[in-house]
């Protein structure tokens, strides 16, 4: 696992040695990369269920103006600080429930959402957003899920947009309407 393009390019990422956690493999996060090209540089970034920090480095790298990462392992959250420190990047981070996050209120332009497969954890997620509206204006909320996970509808003024499938996993896209 490496960082794809940006300041960091090339830098190869730790991953854990078990696998509690699951990492975007690099192929997906390239797409998904693509598919947000225009939308990364100079932007706020949330990074739930961070992982390894790979999504929110990647945006780091390619300009984004900062990243939160959130994971309640504590493994994880060392992996994020490791990864950060190989990559010379700067992020916050933090170990805490990704829904009590949530409940702060602080506003990103983009918000990455990859909990673990199973944990039932989209729906809940993505009704906090909505409830706290913790993205900006004009924002883009990323989910991977597996291919056959059906994703819900959020309420206005968020869109669930086209989902893209990659072999077993799936990327949906929700926007935030911009209000004049």
């Amino acid at each position: 696992m490496r960082v794809i393009t940006g300041t960091a390019r090339g830098r190869k990422l730790k991953t854990p040695e078990n696998y509690d956690i699951r990492p975007t493999t690099d192929n997906v996060k390239e797409a998904l990369f693509n598919i947000i090209q225009f939308d990364v540089e100079g932007r706020r970034v949330l990074d739930l269920f961070a992982g390894t920090g790979q999504l929110g480095i990647e945006a780091l790298s390619r300009g984004a103006k900062s990243c939160v990462f959130i994971d309640e392992s504590r493994d994880a959250v060392k992996i994020v600080k490791e990864n950060l420190k190989s990559c010379g990047l700067n992020g916050t981070v933090f170990q805490m429930n990704a829904l009590d996050y949530l409940r702060r209120g602080e506003r990103f332009d983009l918000i990455f959402v990859d909990p673990p497969y199973d944990a039932g954890l989209y729906e809940p997620v993505l009704k906090s957003l909505n409830l706290v509206d913790n993205l900006s204006d004009g924002g883009i909320i990323i989910c991977e899920a597996r291919r056959e996970e059906s994703l819900p509808e959020m309420e206005e003024p968020y869109r669930k947009g086209k989902e893209y499938r990659y072999g077993k996993v799936k990327i949906c896209i929700y926007t935030k309407e911009s209000r004049i």
